[in-house]
């Protein structure tokens, strides 16, 4: 869990740093392959993808160790970090009832570490592998084709998207059991681990681009963690401790509200002075 937190924190600064990046990388043509590649440039963007590498170190090294539903909930206390982190750098005013949504979160994620078990033993079905390869696929094509979607429902499409294919990450690490090059190399868990978190990033900023960053992250944070946790406990064995799943599926549930609730951080919202930050 100090992993999956530490990944969260990660995560949660990246955010702010990339939201300023996004923006000012405009809305030129090209499509969004040419969108990301105006964003890359921005130092802020680099700055983010830094400690989004961080992060995503952290992300599999808690993967190895307590389920996925733990490390979903807790990534998904990102979005409280980035509030925090905008409220201090970026001087947003955060309501009472978010500050009320931050201390929701923190009770969710200590609900979680004290019921979280240790991670499943079971390997899953060997068609898991090509359906986690196949769903990163599916996210990528819809990135690539993002800007051809209704302007209507294009923000929470690609934000949705955007979740399934980070959840595709949590799931594919569940899956590789060696890291020797032999092993990963005809692994399809390895490939779709990898296409899987870079269609996530596409979808990710053009979501942040082009529609609701409320809209588009709520519908992210739902498609990052219940998925990839009912995977987890129903083909991968994660289970929790003895007589505490009720307060798992409580934490759980409290956490991912308490991130909804912070949604708007999806992007955290800058005024024009806090760009030169």
């Amino acid at each position: 869990m100090v992993c999956a937190l530490g990944a969260a924190v990660c995560f949660g600064t990246a955010t702010v740093l990339q939201a300023v990046a996004a923006r000012a990388a405009g809305s030129g043509g090209g499509g969004e392959a040419a969108l990301l590649l105006r964003a890359v440039r921005q130092w802020r963007y680099l700055a983010g993808l830094g400690l989004d590498g961080v992060g995503f170190l952290l992300q599999i090294a808690a993967l190895r160790s307590v389920p996925i539903y733990a490390v979903g909930a807790a990534l998904a206390s990102s979005l409280a970090v980035t509030a925090v982190v905008a409220a201090r750098l970026l001087r947003v005013r955060l309501s009472r009832a978010e500050w009320g949504a931050v201390g929701v979160v923190c009770a969710g994620l200590a609900m979680l570490g004290v019921a979280s078990g240790t991670e499943g033993d079971l390997e899953g079905p060997d068609a898991l592998k090509y359906v986690m390869l196949a769903v990163a696929v599916g996210v990528l094509l819809l990135g690539l084709g993002g800007g051809r979607l209704p302007e209507r429902g294009r923000g929470p499409l690609l934000g949705l998207g955007a979740g399934f294919g980070f959840g595709v990450v949590e799931v594919a690490v569940r899956l590789i059991d060696s890291l020797a090059p032999s092993e990963l190399l005809v692994n399809p868990a390895t490939y779709a681990l990898l296409l899987g978190g870079g269609a996530a990033f596409l979808c990710l900023t053009a979501a942040l681009q082009r529609g609701s960053v409320t809209a588009a992250t709520a519908a992210m944070v739902i498609g990052e963690t219940v998925w990839p946790a009912l995977v987890g406990v129903v083909w991968l064995g994660d289970r929790t401790r003895e007589g505490l799943g009720w307060l798992a599926v409580l934490g759980f549930l409290v956490a991912v509200v308490g991130a909804l609730g912070l949604a708007r951080f999806g992007e955290a919202p800058v005024e024009e002075e806090s760009v030169g930050v």
